[in-house]
């Protein structure tokens, strides 16, 4: 969907590269006969107004040069990807291809504190060590480099392999086997974690960021990402997850703060994960009431989890009869993509 003959002329080149057909609409009346038949729906970056009651585009379309403002317009659209053309049409070729196989690849599946210290970073690991005993292939994504290093909580940051700043210049397509192959290993998952050092975080390209979860998504059967809470951060990858899941203290001002965060999110299913003991002054129901969000499991509340922390024993901690409690149930709502360990 554009008016823009460059955009059109651009795109039909890369459509014809990946084997497909194409119908161009220059407008949103015009677009509405086709958009819900069609495998992909792309937009270009002219575009302002979409059909009414259709579902959100696959890919925001523009030119060299536009740069952060495509990302703004794929967030007001509810676009899942943004292609900057030319640099980005092999990758864009390349998901037009999968686009139109049985084959939608992994889960991506969220992880968010409603608040500060929730336990969205022990929850995360945990469900990713479960995951990977079931016997799925699993990455663990670090996606908060103001976090410290999820690298520590797992006590391999001297194990090698890709970080972070190694990625910042990916684009287009990232063959997924390589990914892989590059990555280090701890409980079972791969993991892609910020470097825990006390140098300021170097800047990854959004479409860098897309590159390598797309990856992600097509050579594991599960990817966890551990999003961290700020705006940019959701804005980075919550609009690529499935699911997102909320951590959430037992807590009434953890309640609100957690309502106060939805408002970031893109449009994509979430749930809670309730924090506390068995009979906290807020219950499940009550919290999910407050929040807005169904609960879809409870996070144990374990003595020294902080300490765990701190001296990277998190993963022993995953062993404990109540964590696989809650990880099992958390693992069991997303259905068959994780039973039997997954369909690979």
């Amino acid at each position: 969907m554009t008016a823009s003959t460059v955009l059109r002329g651009e795109v039909e080149r890369i459509v014809a590269a990946a084997g497909a057909g194409l119908r161009v609409a220059g407008d949103a009346g015009t677009a509405a006969g086709y958009w819900d038949e069609a495998a992909a729906v792309l937009v270009g970056s002219d575009v302002r107004e979409l059909p009414p009651r259709r579902r959100a585009p696959a890919v925001v379309v523009g030119l060299d040069g536009e740069g952060d403002s495509l990302w703004h317009l794929a967030a007001v659209l509810g676009a899942e990807r943004v292609a900057v053309l030319p640099d980005a049409a092999a990758w864009l070729a390349d998901h037009l291809s999968r686009s139109r196989s049985p084959d939608p690849g992994g889960l991506v599946l969220g992880i968010t504190g409603g608040c500060g210290g929730a336990g969205a970073t022990t929850a995360a690991v945990w469900i990713a060590q479960a995951a990977a005993g079931l016997g799925a292939r699993v990455l663990l994504v670090d996606g908060d480099p103001w976090g410290g290093g999820l690298e520590l909580a797992l006590a391999a940051e001297e194990d090698p392999g890709l970080r972070w700043p190694d990625l910042s210049g990916a684009s287009g397509s990232v063959d997924p086997l390589q990914l892989a192959e590059s990555l280090p290993v701890a409980g079972g998952s791969s993991f892609l974690s910020w470097p825990a050092s006390r140098d300021q975080p170097v800047a990854v390209p959004a479409a860098a960021t897309a590159a390598v979860l797309d990856a992600a998504r097509r050579g594991y059967e599960l990817v966890v990402v551990d999003i961290g809470r700020s705006a940019g951060q959701l804005a980075t990858f919550a609009w690529d997850c499935d699911r997102v899941l909320v951590v959430v203290p037992a807590q009434l001002k953890a309640a609100v703060a957690a309502a106060r965060l939805l408002k970031e999110f893109p449009p994509v299913e979430a749930a809670l994960l309730v924090r506390g003991r068995p009979g906290a002054a807020l219950d499940g129901p009550l919290i999910s009431e407050a929040v807005g969000l169904p609960v879809e499991g409870r996070v144990p509340e374990l003595r020294s989890v902080a300490a765990a922390m701190e001296a990277g024993r998190l993963l022993e901690f995953g062993k404990r009869r109540a964590v696989r409690h809650f990880a099992a149930s958390v693992l069991d709502s997303l259905g068959d993509v994780m039973a039997g360990g997954g369909p690979g």
